[in-house]
């Protein structure tokens, strides 16, 4: 018994066929080239009230902490406000030398390879093509926790 309802194996191998090259098209996007920061877990606590955070009681003031993969980045958007972002810059991450510095109150850059990003993580410029990786913050009086 053959039904009109169900394609033929045939039709099914043709379509297959023609299908192929949007879904290879699809997976083989510029930034997918590119490799990916690897995973770290990151559940960090910085006193903001401690001395060597004090860059963080100005806006868009910005401070390294430990954690990541090669070290966190915590900026202040406001006084209820923080962000945290991963040092490994997302352009060719796995080059050693692929590390974002603060330009104090005027963006975050990697010198390696010249990407420019703003203080909310947004690329500005240079190779780049991906956003900091942004980390979640959580304020709780004069504590700021960062995690993933």
């Amino acid at each position: 018994m053959h039904s009109s309802l169900f394609p033929s194996s045939r039709t099914v191998a043709l379509l297959a066929v023609l299908a192929a090259p949007a879904v290879l098209a699809a997976c083989n996007n510029s930034n997918d080239a590119q490799p990916q920061i690897p995973l770290a877990a990151v559940n960090e606590l910085v006193v903001l009230t401690d001395q060597k955070n004090s860059n963080l009681r100005f806006d868009n003031g910005a401070i390294y902490i430990n954690g990541g993969v090669k070290g966190i980045i915590v900026v202040r958007q406001n006084a209820s406000s923080y962000l945290a972002f991963e040092r490994n810059c997302p352009y060719q991450p796995l080059d050693t030398c692929a590390r974002v510095k603060i330009d104090p109150f005027v963006r975050l850059y990697d010198p390696c390879c010249k990407s420019q990003f703003s203080f909310q993580g947004q690329v500005q410029g240079g190779p780049a093509t991906r956003n900091l990786r942004q980390y979640n913050t959580a304020l709780s009086g004069n504590l700021l926790t960062i995690t993933n």
